[in-house]
């Protein structure tokens, strides 16, 4: 916290030091979020957590969440308990709410016995991009709505003891036992169970269902429901619901949810998932401002000097280029340095509003498990140029009644040390990006046609699934949609595009090329792309 850094091997660790330490904590602790109850209590802010532990105990009550207490039954080994705290935040950092959680320790159940499904889907960011492009180009309105304690809405499928939280009193029928022996029975998934995120989509889904929305397994976090010419759309994040929709049908969405569960209206969409949201005269702007100056200030580079590119040129001498493999006369780093947890915190980034840090990531990636000084100033690199345009974003603009197009292009031999190329492909819609990828090639490409056939292939196989799913929103939502049109791909390699108008020909140049990589061949025969 005070950014001063020790080496272990050359510190006495004694009573000097220890002091010195407890003064740093004393004074930054009201910047760091309590860990225990006996914590809170000793700080300033004392109030303010025990409005928001009465709140969380009040929604435990009001849900039903509590059955009888009872004693443990033989064999049955309870689940623990635990408080979190945390402060929430608005797009501009400043704190708006105190928060505390009664958990249950989840990480003592057992597969098949105290739980059995655990998955829950949540919208993904290429979904919710796409959503964004339809608000604008729709001139339809986008809102946030919270629901207040989610998780305890789920009924359980097992039965699940959890240990006595404190403060709750021994029934009469316990009195003879010790608190020990006495545990308390779940009658709703609580926070911290293993099952609790399936449980709440479960009991979501079922509730929209039947009011008469539809959703598919393409996108099952997508509920639409069309009425005449009016139509709403629920994107579900967890407990984060973003209601899209005509000014008919909206009111009524809302309306029917606030029926059956506590929610917090929080108006239009500004901040949600880290995401900032600007609705500007012009359309949208999505940036992650706040979360970039969180992570700065989190590996020291707040104060760093700003750069305008996010990595250095690279040599074509392989033993000058400063991305090579750690050599056997070089030094890995200490686990001491952040490196896995900053790939971490830039991926987060670069996979919802920043495509332009995806190259130089996804290149510094590749050697999480033995970094060097020299990827480490690759990473700071990344961080001093996100320095200096910290509010670059995707901007949406109106009107744009562009569709889906695609852009394809493969480097040949990128990575010259193991021989293999690199993929990158984007797509926009109304001429703003929703998806893009830079990876990898994973098998070694012979020539540059064969690099450019292996890259339009991945991004043939993500058009078809974004003409499916932008095929059901709007198809659902009544939105004429000219389905006969093709998805246009772009690609600057000639001999690649001749080829996949062919199809697969056997020749002395392709005959080493599996045909699944013509795939881009079928979808241009079937009228689903047309590459160009």
């Amino acid at each position: 916290m005070s950014r001063k850094v020790w080496n272990r091997n050359k510190t006495d660790v004694d009573d000097i030091f220890a002091y010195n330490i407890a003064l740093n904590v004393i004074e930054n602790e009201e910047d760091q979020e309590p860990k225990s109850v006996n914590e809170c209590m000793h700080r300033k802010d004392w109030p303010k957590w025990k409005d928001a532990m009465q709140a969380e105990l009040n929604s435990l009550m009001k849900r039903e969440v509590f059955g009888p207490v009872v004693r443990t039954p033989e064999g049955i080994k309870p689940v623990g308990h635990k408080w979190v705290f945390i402060r929430k935040r608005n797009e501009k950092n400043e704190i708006v709410r105190y928060k505390a959680r009664l958990v249950a320790q989840g990480f003592s159940q057992i597969p098949g016995i105290d739980y059995k499904e655990t998955y829950s889907p949540v919208v993904d960011a290429t979904t919710f991009r796409y959503l964004i492009s339809m608000v604008v180009q729709e001139g339809i309105d986008m809102l946030l709505m919270d629901v207040v304690t989610a998780y305890l809405y789920g009924s359980l499928d097992t039965d699940i003891y959890m240990k006595l939280p404190e403060g709750l009193k021994l029934p009469e029928s316990c009195k003879v036992s010790s608190r020990e022996q006495c545990s308390i029975k779940l009658n709703k998934s609580l926070y911290g169970l293993k099952q609790s995120g399936s449980m709440w989509y479960n009991r979501l889904s079922e509730y929209l269902l039947k009011e008469g929305y539809k959703n598919d397994s393409i996108c099952p976090c997508i509920f639409i429901k069309r009425s005449g010419p009016e139509y709403v759309i629920i994107v579900v994040y967890v407990d984060d619901l973003n209601i899209i929709g005509t000014p008919g049908e909206l009111p009524r969405a809302i309306e029917y949810l606030k029926k059956g569960f506590e929610m917090k209206d929080l108006g239009k969409t500004k901040f949600c998932l880290g995401l900032q949201i600007e609705h500007l005269k012009g359309g949208i702007l999505v940036h992650q401002e706040t979360y970039i100056e969180k992570v700065l200030k989190r590996f020291y580079m707040d104060k760093s000097h700003p750069m305008s590119t996010p990595m250095v040129v690279r040599s074509l001498d392989v033993e000058k280029d400063p991305f090579r493999p750690p050599t056997d006369n070089e030094d890995i780093l200490d686990p001491e340095v952040p490196y896995l947890s900053a790939i971490g915190a830039l991926m987060f980034l670069a996979g919802h509003t920043r495509p332009d840090i995806s190259f130089s990531l996804n290149l510094l990636a590749r050697y999480s498990s033995c970094p060097t000084k020299r990827h480490w100033n690759g990473i700071k690199q990344i961080f001093r140029y996100l320095q200096g345009i910290k509010d670059l974003g995707l901007y949406f603009a109106n009107p744009s009644k562009t569709g889906l197009i695609g852009f394809a292009d493969a480097g040949y031999l990128s990575d010259p040390h193991t021989g293999r190329s690199q993929t990158g492909y984007v797509f926009t819609v109304g001429g703003t990006t929703i998806s893009w990828r830079s990876t990898k090639q994973t098998i070694a490409a012979t020539s540059s046609n064969h690099a450019e056939i292996l890259a339009i292939h991945e991004a043939s196989r993500e058009c078809v699934w974004l003409r499916n799913v932008i095929q059901h929103i709007r198809g659902s939502c009544g939105i004429i949609l000219d389905k006969e049109l093709p998805t246009v791909l772009y690609e600057d390699n000639v001999a690649c595009i001749a080829q996949l108008k062919e199809g697969y020909i056997k020749g002395d140049r392709t005959k080493h090329i599996l045909p699944k990589f013509f795939f881009t061949h079928d979808l241009q025969k079937s009228g689903d792309i047309s590459v160009q």
